[in-house]
């Protein structure tokens, strides 16, 4: 035989070691780390109501929180890592939790559930604390989108477009944003011009989740004769409407969001919602949003939390449980205690809200402050993990980088604080004054 033909190929046993060596089967987390269940094999329970906040809740809203905890535990939590590695959505789950009934929020009438703020909040931190992208999706959805046709649509396009949004057989999106103007949203350059029945949309829109797959898009757009902002009800199929995809995110792989470009789209004069007629009608959507945003955060929050605790009590180093350390403890102690503070906030703008006396600057106060200790929150449970906090089969790591949008979506942190003070003040810094301006002071 060749020497050198033998050294190429080695004999029959080398070849079988490097063969197993270079296609290891993937590994079986739960088998892999018998001391640290993943949360794709089976999701922890939850361990974080130590003020017992559910006290606070009627009994329907602890009914919706059961309801909608045991569903995405069962179906959701199996899936969320693969789903989110390959930044796609797992469209199979819609037509399931439409079962549930939570679609529409508060909206009452026209087949929603007509559920108390608490309760469409409730629901969303019961999904974001599994998956914030599904939790997100389900925002627009619903207290964006529906919410924004319930309040300024027609009669005639409540009852054409919200019972089969309510059952989740159709999907909306909500489209402000622009890549130009995303804090001064007020701003926008997206352009709708009257013509003869209808009106053309010109322009683009960035962020817009759901929007490549939505059946209808809530489009904010610059009416070029009043110079003020109007909202239009958008096909997915109109001529001269394209949605791509943003690729590469690091957070919220599963939500689809997307860039808009409207080409000369015609909107009949039919969809076009007769009681938007300023920026100004953003603020109930925008102000329930925020709400919704921070409890979210609580969700995700609670999430990492569980994981955290059972993590802590399963693992073993240096002969006991990672829990009896004494750093592992005080993290574990700061995480319970922010939750705990960011639950009674949450459920105090709730309750607000419902009574009619939550202003825009609370709410965007509370999205702030709650989304910074969520922040902190999260940040000290991927520290608790060590290396296994940037797997994802173990719910920290993703829901780490899941957490990144929230600290600038529905208003960045520094924006939402600005408001708050703008209302505390009377003075808006948003603009920042020229030197001209600034010498004549």
């Amino acid at each position: 035989m060749n020497p050198s033909k033998k050294h190429q190929d080695g004999d029959g046993a080398d070849k079988k070691a490097r063969s197993s060596y270079f296609h290891l089967p993937a590994l079986d987390v739960p088998l892999a780390f018998p001391q640290a269940t993943s949360a794709t094999s089976k999701f922890p329970p939850c361990e974080s109501d130590y003020y017992q906040l559910d006290d606070l809740l009627t009994l329907e809203e602890q009914a919706i929180r059961m309801k909608v905890r045991e569903f995405v535990e069962k179906e959701v939590a199996p899936i969320m890592a693969g789903y989110w590695e390959k930044a796609e959505f797992p469209f199979h789950v819609i037509p399931k939790l439409g079962v549930l009934n939570i679609a529409g929020g508060t909206i009452k009438g026209y087949g929603c559930p007509g559920l108390s703020i608490t309760g469409a909040a409730i629901a969303l931190a019961e999904i974001a604390r599994v998956d914030a992208s599904l939790s997100s999706s389900i925002l627009v959805h619903s207290s964006l989108a529906m919410l924004t046709i319930a309040t300024s649509g027609s009669e005639a396009q409540k009852q054409k477009y919200l019972p089969s949004l309510a059952q989740l057989t159709t999907m909306a999106s909500w489209a402000l944003t622009e890549p130009n103007h995303g804090s001064d949203a007020s701003a926008l350059s997206t352009a709708a011009t009257k013509v003869e029945g209808g009106w053309i949309l010109e322009g683009q829109k960035r962020w817009i989740g759901n929007s490549t797959f939505a059946d209808v898009l809530v489009v904010m757009a610059r009416n070029t004769t009043t110079k003020k902002i109007n909202a239009f009800i958008v096909k997915k199929d109109a001529p001269g409407l394209t949605a791509t995809k943003i690729e590469n995110k690091i957070g919220l792989r599963m939500l689809q969001n997307g860039d808009i470009l409207f080409k000369k789209v015609f909107v009949p004069d039919e969809d076009r919602l007769p009681g938007f007629n300023s920026f100004q009608d953003t603020n109930i959507p925008l102000s329930v949003a925020r709400v919704m945003v921070a409890w979210q955060t609580i969700g995700i929050s609670i999430g990492v939390y569980d994981m955290c605790y059972r993590y802590l009590m399963e693992r073993k180093q240096f002969g006991a449980p990672l829990a009896a350390f004494q750093i592992t403890q005080q993290k574990l102690a700061q995480m319970l205690g922010n939750i705990q503070a960011m639950n009674l906030v949450g459920w105090r703008l709730c309750r607000m809200c419902e009574n009619g006396k939550m202003s825009l600057g609370q709410a965007s106060l509370g999205k702030a402050w709650v989304s910074a200790r969520a922040r902190e929150t999260v940040a000290l449970g991927r520290e608790l993990l060590g290396g296994n906090g940037i797997v994802t089969d173990f719910l920290v790591g993703k829901a780490f980088c899941d957490f990144e949008p929230f600290h600038t979506g529905e208003g960045s942190y520094d924006i939402n604080n600005l408001i708050a003070a703008r209302e505390i003040t009377g003075f808006a810094s948003f603009k920042p004054t020229s030197s001209a301006q600034q010498s004549r002071l």
